[in-house]
């Protein structure tokens, strides 16, 4: 397992990463979430080994990412923001040129370049230079030399950011395949990553850990759990009649639904009931009526509200 312990790290009076500590065990796949300029992918590059922590721990299956760097490497595939490669190579020599950075050698080397190749589905594009591939391949070709020395553990920051709909569904496909055998870290901000690929999830702000927990686990402290949501024309005109039913907290139009009047809850209220009654009481016609099972970007405006810049 991967296991991380008071760790801190500081360029110049910033403190980008502030006495935190989590544990990411095998078989699970962990989102790690926060706002720009959290911590996020200093972590990251920490425990990969890019660079070294001012205080504190890695221990990567059981060694020291300070003491035995090297061997904590071979356990790691790495793909940072953005997929940096070589653009005026070909993808068959950057990975080739991969292969012989982590020491593969023989027929193995060959085998793992093939095995690679067929599974991220790069044959069509093999000789292509990497500077001419779209960004959904170019991230295809990030995950290839990250998973080209068969490593137990996947670190993957922001791996679909600024990718479209369909390249976005084909690189998560491909980390959910990659997820049944190896521990994975996705280091995002974008939420919808979290419920389509995380098991589990922690937020940071300002360097510290601010939450931990199953994203069905944090739903549950969202203002939204248990909120009733009724789709119906001129949802505004009917915010008064709700807003004075029992164990209503408040009454908005939803961000995201301009034909959506939004219920919030008072701490254990059940909404759903007398807002039948007061539907079928007042003849309301609407669209449809639904209870939220809580909002992650809820959550996470709540634990890093207090996000201010800073220094020191």
């Amino acid at each position: 397992m991967i296991e991380v312990k008071n760790l801190c790290k500081s360029f110049g009076d910033h403190r980008a990463v502030d006495d935190l500590s989590f544990v990411v065990r095998p078989g699970e796949v962990l989102g790690f979430l926060g706002p720009n300029g959290a911590g996020k992918t200093t972590t990251m590059r920490m425990i990969a080994g890019f660079i070294e922590a001012d205080s504190g721990q890695i221990q990567v299956m059981g060694k020291d990412v300070a003491v035995e760097p090297m061997a904590t490497k071979t356990m790691i595939g790495y793909l940072p923001e953005g997929a940096p490669a070589y653009g005026e190579m070909s993808v068959i020599k950057f990975l080739e040129f991969i292969a012989d950075v982590r020491g593969l050698d023989g027929q193995y080397r060959q085998d793992r370049i093939d095995a690679v190749i067929a599974r991220l589905q790069l044959q069509a594009v093999s000789q292509q230079r990497i500077e001419t591939l779209s960004k959904g391949f170019k991230r295809r070709v990030g995950l290839a030399q990250a998973l080209l020395h068969d490593p137990k553990i996947l670190i993957l920051d922001e791996p679909t950011d600024g990718l479209d709909p369909n390249q976005k569904f084909e690189v998560r496909n491909l980390i959910r395949e990659i997820a049944a055998e190896k521990i994975v870290i996705i280091s995002t901000h974008i939420l919808e990553e979290v419920d389509a690929l995380c098991q589990r999830l922690i937020i940071v702000s300002q360097g510290q850990l601010v939450a931990d927990g199953t994203p069905a686990e944090l739903k549950l402290t969202s203002k939204y759990h248990k909120a009733v949501e009724i789709e119906v024309a001129e949802p505004s005109s009917y915010i008064e009649l709700f807003a004075a039913c029992n164990g209503v907290a408040a009454v908005h139009v939803s961000e995201d639904n301009a034909q959506t009047l939004v219920l919030e809850p008072e701490a254990g209220a059940e909404l759903l009931a007398p807002v039948q009654e007061i539907l079928a009481a007042n003849e309301i016609k609407v669209q449809a009526v639904s209870v939220s099972g809580g909002r992650l970007d809820d959550v996470f405006r709540r634990v890093t509200a207090a996000e201010q810049p800073r220094n020191g």
